[in-house]
């Protein structure tokens, strides 16, 4: 994608994404619906549409919406990581581990990729690598609540670190 078409296609969701991030997800439904209609190749009006659509607790849409992203732009990880994050809470734990480590081969260093590796393995009963993942997660200090959340897990799982 060139440049300028990547600046095109954000700036058509920026509005949207502004309203997911305010929490009002079906408002940004709306608006994203609009912009998929008027611009099917955008990528960012498709994994912005899952967001919203997982926000809004609809997660076979969500799931459709990040893989019709990664059908524009493969190389969307936000979109990947959204993606294994959503086909795990679908119960579907070896998918959501394939595009983790999808995710891990084409950016190995990012923690939002070591903290999908880490609920996937989890969700795959590996619990060895459940808690590599999700100590190197920590590790990189991530937001308090979220790292809240990995640590409560980690304990629920018998994953504590050290």
């Amino acid at each position: 994608m060139s440049e300028e078409d990547d600046a095109r296609f954000w700036g058509e969701v920026e509005e949207a994404v502004e309203l997911v991030q305010d929490d009002q997800p079906l408002e940004a439904l709306v608006e994203l619906r609009k912009v998929v209609a008027a611009s099917p190749k955008n990528p960012y009006a498709y994994h912005w549409l899952g967001v919203a659509l997982y926000e809004a607790g609809q997660l076979e849409p969500a799931r459709d919406a990040y893989r019709a992203a990664l059908a524009l732009s493969p190389r969307y990880l936000g979109a990947r990581i959204h993606l294994s994050h959503t086909l795990r809470q679908l119960g579907d734990a070896r998918a959501a581990l394939q595009e983790a480590e999808t995710a891990h081969r084409q950016k190995p260093d990012d923690p939002e990729v070591w903290h999908a590796l880490g609920l996937a393995s989890l969700g795959r009963g590996d619990k060895d690598n459940a808690r590599r993942w999700l100590t190197a997660f920590l590790d990189s200090t991530p937001e308090l609540e979220v790292s809240l959340e990995v640590r409560a897990i980690m304990r629920q799982h018998g994953l504590e670190e050290g």
